[in-house]
């Protein structure tokens, strides 16, 4: 195990991303044999007890091994994916230290059985064929390389090299918690594969490997076009409709990473296949939500990407017979049956006219139907999984007291009324397609 490092070179400082787990405390002992020049680099997710203690160990174990060691703790998450934000918290730390240090290299100790999952993951989720492709031993980031020399290895590997190299190490419990999207591929399916093949991971490197090629020979494709067609955040379609579909597809992906910064998990094959609909539809004028408030607009024969102001900015709309903001159509209807969350009864008696449309402040609160107490708005959105680039322009219906009446597909309050109550008012919402306004 300890030739993966044979073909490299260390001509500067690395960083070496270190949980105490198994697999990065293998790393940190096979890159020890190679050079003393690292930086030990550990992140407190701060979700579980055993944390302090393991960054006390690391800390110690760098102290004792002439390493140096940096360490930041994630005091709060914000968003709904919790994976999905530790990684970005994660990978802003290592760039602060490869930068504090002057190191080009950033070693992490992914290993064939993360590659497998990965390369699932994305297959259920949906990417490019860089994506599909899953993770890569050596990739070009910004200015620094990032290396996984453990990817030939399965965590089985890394087990017995521990146990015979007498390596501690700590368990992190919440990999058993199958909430975790990567967990439940790792306790359900990854034993199956094991079970037809134990080298199963080769396979998937070689799989991963074929696609790379094919990746490579499309980014070069993407590179002899991409000027041609794409401008100051502004695409040519006379220029891009001449292409292969599949050439179109790799260059809208392209286009989008970079403006995300090649983020993971933001742009998926949905949002494609979307900007591909509005391509092709006859109508001159269309437009397709974007994450993180940003919008693509077609304008004839271009389509541009700029910040969504009508989603950024503070709205108050009165409420007519037929509204329609966001994704959402809200309309005053005589007669429904439903009692759903898409249905609003008020009694004009129990509030204060007119009704408007808003969004979102800081603060904001609704008594829920069935309850005497308030509850933030904030709390339901992240309970409800709304995402957060939509939840400062999701729509509330209130009154001219500013009494939070409904949260339309959502929640309803205490001021609506059941179909077997009296009510004089009765409000519909209806979710409507992005790209048809």
């Amino acid at each position: 195990m300890e030739q993966v490092l044979d073909n490299i070179i260390f001509t500067t400082p690395i960083v070496v991303g270190v949980s105490s787990g198994p697999d990065s405390m293998c790393l940190l002992n096979i890159l020890e044999k190679k050079t003393k020049d690292i930086v030990v680099c550990h992140i407190n997710h701060n979700v579980r007890e055993e944390s302090k203690e393991e960054e006390k160990y690391l800390k110690e174990y760098a102290k004792k091994h002439n390493l140096i060691f940096e360490t930041m703790t994630i005091s709060s998450y914000e968003e709904n994916n919790f994976e999905n934000e530790a990684r970005k918290k994660r990978y802003v730390f290592y760039e602060e230290i490869l930068k504090k240090y002057h190191s080009n290299y950033l070693f992490l100790a992914h290993h064939g059985d993360d590659l497998i999952e990965t390369v699932l993951m994305k297959i259920v989720r949906g990417s490019n064929i860089d994506g599909y492709a899953g993770i890569k031993k050596i990739s070009k980031v910004k200015d620094y390389y990032i290396v996984r020399p453990l990817l030939d290895y399965t965590k089985e590997d890394i087990i017995k090299y521990n146990e015979d190299k007498n390596i501690k190490y700590y368990i992190d419990k919440t990999n058993e918690d199958t909430s975790y999207t990567r967990n439940r591929y790792r306790k359900n399916i990854l034993p199956l594969l094991k079970e037809e093949d134990i080298d199963v991971h080769k396979k998937f490197l070689k799989y991963s490997s074929v696609l790379q090629e094919y990746s490579n020979y499309m980014q070069r494709e993407i590179e002899r076009h991409i000027n041609n067609i794409y401008n100051n955040n502004t695409i040519y379609l006379d220029k891009l409709i001449e292409l292969d579909q599949f050439l179109i597809k790799n260059i809208l992906y392209y286009i989008l990473n970079n403006i995300y910064n090649n983020e993971n998990n933001i742009i998926t094959e949905r949002h494609i296949e979307g900007i591909i609909s509005i391509i092709s539809s006859d109508k001159p004028n269309l437009s397709l939500d974007l994450p993180y408030n940003k919008v693509i607009v077609k304008e004839y024969n271009k389509l541009i990407i700029k910040d969504n102001i009508d989603k950024i900015k503070d709205y108050k709309l009165e409420v007519n017979d037929k509204i329609k903001i966001n994704n959402l159509t809200i309309e005053k209807i005589k007669e429904i049956n439903s009692n759903g969350n898409d249905v609003c009864r008020l009694n004009s008696n129990n509030i204060k006219l007119p009704l408007f449309l808003r969004n979102r402040k800081n603060g904001d609160t609704i008594i829920l139907k069935g309850s005497n107490y308030h509850k933030k708005i904030k709390d339901i959105f992240i309970e409800k999984k709304i995402p957060k680039d939509k939840r400062d322009s999701y729509p509330l219906l209130v009154d001219s007291d500013d009494n939070i009446l409904w949260i339309p597909n959502i929640k309803k309050s205490i001021f609506c009324c059941l179909n077997n109550e009296n009510y004089d008012i009765i409000l519909f919402a209806k979710e409507r397609e992005e790209n048809n306004e």
